[in-house]
């Protein structure tokens, strides 16, 4: 199997499986159906200390809409009322989003002012809190996204590219050097994650074989995608995290030992938020 078959083979094979149904921060649409007075899903359900994103694409059949708490808790649109952040709650026409976070467990109904009312009236939704706290450290989720290195001296210059997949699915590049110092490597990771907890490990492939040049002399059915190990990747919080490699028979013999490194954010993805 050449490189290319086998790296986005295994591409192809977890973004097509289904993942685990876990719990986790969910997103609300805003303004749908037929008439534009409904929420989807009707019922979500998050865990204590997770979140609901409300969205609305704005310009609907039905006009302005917003999301606003039977027990006064929330009140949303483009914002939150009293978010600290000038958020406003009235309704609107306009594109929005606002995320609401859930700390206390039960079963909270909300509606739109224009178009429901309080008790499960008109366009209305719930969201089910369940009494289960996070663990400690930030869940894995789509901010984690982006480019984090080794914040310790003299690392600077190699580090990991993030991804954050559908379906549970995380994808890690680790650009790296050899243990002699002699070549690049890059150090190619995918698996799923548990979105309820900060903390996975994901099977390592090392691309090896003599097709690697710059093109037109790339040939990459002269390069294959060696099983090299596994590193389990924890986050402390949204920035810092660690990275502990677990070299296997074929990586240890090569002069790839076990460590644990320190790594921080470099950069963020465009329209992602974290936690």
């Amino acid at each position: 199997m050449n490189f290319r078959q086998s790296l986005f083979g295994l591409i192809a094979i977890f973004l097509g499986a289904a993942g685990p149904a876990f719990a986790t921060s969910q997103t609300v649409t805003v303004g749908t159906g037929a008439n534009g007075m409904g929420f989807s899903p009707l019922t979500v359900t998050v865990n204590k200390g997770e979140t609901v994103t409300f969205t609305y694409a704005g310009n609907g059949v039905a006009g302005a809409h917003n999301v606003h708490a039977d027990n006064n808790s929330f009140r949303c649109a483009k914002g939150c009322d009293g978010d600290g952040n000038g958020g406003n709650g009235n309704l609107s026409n306009s594109a929005w989003s606002a995320t609401v976070t859930f700390n206390t467990a039960g079963s909270f109904r909300y509606y739109c002012e224009a178009h429901g009312a309080p008790g499960g009236l008109g366009m209305s939704g719930t969201v089910v809190v369940n009494d289960v706290a996070p663990p400690a450290g930030q869940h894995i989720n789509a901010g984690i996204s982006g480019n984090w290195d080794d914040p310790s001296p003299n690392q600077g210059g190699h580090g990991f590219q993030f991804e954050i997949l559908p379906n549970n699915g995380m994808l890690a590049i680790w650009f790296v050097f050899n243990p002699a110092g002699t070549a690049q490597n890059w150090i190619y990771m995918q698996g799923g994650y548990d979105p309820n907890s900060n903390t996975t490990t994901l099977p390592a492939f090392l691309e090896q074989g003599s097709g690697g040049a710059f093109p037109p002399h790339f040939n990459s059915s002269s390069l294959n995608a060696v099983p090299w190990g596994s590193v389990q990747f924890t986050f402390t919080d949204c920035n810092n995290g660690t990275a502990q490699w677990k070299s296997n028979a074929a990586s240890l013999a090569a002069g790839y030992a076990d460590v644990t490194i320190p790594i921080q954010r470099l950069t963020h993805i465009d329209g992602t938020t974290c936690p």
